[in-house]
């Protein structure tokens, strides 16, 4: 999941926003169904408050994330 958000980073400062931005909310959303399907005993650093709390807080993240980075219009050409 790191390797996803360092990854998403270099895409970025590549000047690939889009692009960039989706793998992050990509890793958001491995997150959230990390969290979702492995038990609190496995999760390790991945568990910071309730299941349900880091669930809103992922989904919601992945969601709005996505939502912008396919809002921002291209740089013109």
């Amino acid at each position: 999941m790191l390797i996803g958000v360092v990854a998403s980073l270099v895409v970025v400062a590549l000047d690939h926003f889009r692009i960039g931005s989706l793998m992050l909310a990509g890793s958001l959303v491995l997150a959230f169904v990390l969290r979702l399907v492995l038990p609190s005993s496995q999760i390790g650093m991945l568990a910071v408050r309730s299941r349900t709390v880091d669930l809103v807080v992922l989904g919601t993240l992945a969601l709005v994330l996505a939502v912008f980075a396919l809002w921002v219009p291209p740089p013109p050409a």
